[in-house]
């Protein structure tokens, strides 16, 4: 089925398949006629609230059916979804809302002081939270309920921006990245482009959506399952024995995790047994799979197809696959790269002139392709660094083989990767210098067995504090993954004439003996 936009989904399976399993969440089973309707309420009820085409509506929350049934809406009225990132401070949501110009946000109980924080600096003006009443409405099941179904949609273009999702920022402020209708099916229509059989979606596949939906690997999962018709399990969040359950018990024939939740899944089942042969395609990102995690997970799902992905937020989630086909238990060279780009995209390596590089030389990996975002919300500089003549700067640093597979070599920005959580070393350098005891700081990922990265602060300090002090410090400024894990003393920090931290001698004492300078 050809979609023109994201806003189609669900009215044409609620049409073809109204008593399909659309969602299943704690036992209760949404057909696709039950969330359409759902989401028919929910329109209106943005709508009483004055949300027109073009205005962002916030989501604050860990994941939870409702987060469709949101999305779905301002597909249709025209709205952009800016889903949130759970993890953050009251500050770091204060800045994503003020710059985001969100009117609305859809949150819960939880994070209500976190909100309140928020919204003191901030224009927000209605919060609807979901498991509580709040404001004098009910609870957002109640609150939707209480609107007739609006079926009205205004014109809505393939170019319009859906979903507005923040990534870390080089400077420490959060950008929005701005990604359309058309971009983001774009990355739907890619796998069947392999014409390879584990990227063909099916009705009847259930879909186990536990990565973050504020995410876009888990955003980006959900909307693959609405277009193809398949039925979504979800859940909170990325519990081990949740998703051992799912897929026991539910049936999930396709899943996307990091390479740490296989390895804690493989752990799992050393004392909790179960029968893990529906999942059919296992998706994973963020980092390559240590060989030692692939065995014993293919000996854990016995059934599934293993893919690589690599790509970023601005590009929608993936463009680059490692397919089944190159995941050998005895290891290969290709298991060291994330794979070849899908039909229809492109990949070139550059010098710091912009100029290609042959394949075998390092340099900036750049991605040209239909998914790549429109732009940076109100950033023009930013952008214009960012996507140069349609091609994507990811600031990372690799190399391409003569068979146009992909390999990492190291990070041109001081980016962290931590736990599929990307980490900006400015941000957390800025928490730590307001600290009294600190002359002089710098942020670096270091390399950690489970996550891939560790956030290490080296510190010149000018007064007595301990690492746990600053660490403590970071936590109560920035969400608490992007604080320092470590924080070592140093007498001075190594900068070349200008003045420059020289952040690659700092990592290289760090990461010496590594084939790859990222983990």
């Amino acid at each position: 089925m050809n979609f023109a936009t994201l806003a189609d989904f669900t009215a044409h399976h609620a049409a073809a398949t109204p008593g399909r399993a659309a969602i299943k969440v704690d036992g209760a089973v949404w057909s696709w006629a039950d969330l359409h309707g759902r989401i028919l309420h929910t329109v209106a009820a943005l709508r009483s609230l004055g949300v027109k085409p073009g205005d962002r509506v916030g989501w604050l929350a860990l994941n939870h059916p409702d987060y469709i049934t949101l999305m779905g809406a301002c597909f249709r009225v025209g709205a952009v979804l800016v889903a949130i990132n759970a993890r953050l401070v009251a500050r770091e949501i204060a800045y994503i809302l003020g710059d985001a110009g969100a009117d609305v946000l859809i949150s819960e109980t939880a994070f209500l002081p976190l909100v309140a924080e928020a919204r003191a600096s901030t224009s927000l003006a209605h919060v609807v939270l979901l498991d509580a009443p709040h404001d004098g409405r009910p609870a957002f099941a109640g609150w939707i309920a209480g609107h007739p179904p609006d079926d009205a949609m205004p014109p809505i273009s393939p170019d319009d921006i859906a979903l507005q999702l923040y990534t870390s920022g080089t400077t420490g402020f959060p950008k929005g990245a701005l990604l359309s209708h058309r971009q983001l099916l774009g990355t739907i229509a890619k796998g069947a482009l392999t014409g390879e059989a584990w990227a063909q979606w099916r009705e009847d596949d259930i879909a186990l959506v536990a990565m973050p939906l504020f995410h876009i690997g888990g955003t980006g999962w959900a909307l693959h399952a609405m277009e193809a018709g398949a039925t979504m399990v979800i859940l909170p969040r990325p519990d081990v024995p949740g998703m051992v359950n799912a897929i026991a018990e539910d049936g999930a024939t396709r899943m996307f995790a990091v390479p740490a939740v296989l390895l804690a899944i493989c752990q799992y089942l050393e004392t909790v047994p179960a029968n893990l042969g529906a999942m059919r395609a296992l998706y994973y990102g963020a980092s390559p799979i240590p060989l030692d995690v692939l065995r014993r997970s293919m000996k854990a799902f016995p059934n599934a197809q293993f893919v690589q992905c690599y790509g970023a937020t601005e590009t929608c989630g993936t463009v680059v696959y490692l397919p089944p086909a190159d995941h050998d238990p005895a290891g290969n060279a290709r298991m060291r790269g994330c794979g070849k780009p899908y039909p229809g995209n492109q990949v070139k390596i550059i010098d710091g002139d912009g100029a290609a590089l042959p394949p075998g030389a390092v340099g900036e990996i750049c991605i040209r392709s239909v998914s790549v975002m429109t732009g940076y919300h109100n950033k023009p500089e930013a952008t214009a660094k960012a996507v140069v003549d349609g091609w994507y700067l990811t600031g990372d640093a690799g190399y391409l083989d003569e068979d146009g597979y992909l390999y990492i070599h190291d990070r041109v920005k001081d980016m962290i990767v931590s736990g599929a959580e990307n980490i900006y070393p400015a941000e957390v350098e800025n928490a730590l210098f307001e600290h009294p005891a600190v002359a002089d700081c710098a942020v670096i990922g270091v390399p950690d067995a489970k996550w891939g990265e560790a956030v290490k602060a080296i510190v010149v300090k000018k007064g007595e504090v301990s690492p746990a002090e600053l660490i403590a410090f970071a936590r109560e400024r920035i969400a608490a993954f992007k604080a320092p894990k470590s924080v070592d003393f140093i007498d001075a920090l190594p900068r070349n004439p200008s003045g420059k931290i020289l952040k690659k001698d700092l990592r290289e004492l760090y990461w010496a003996g590594h084939e790859r300078r990222v983990g």
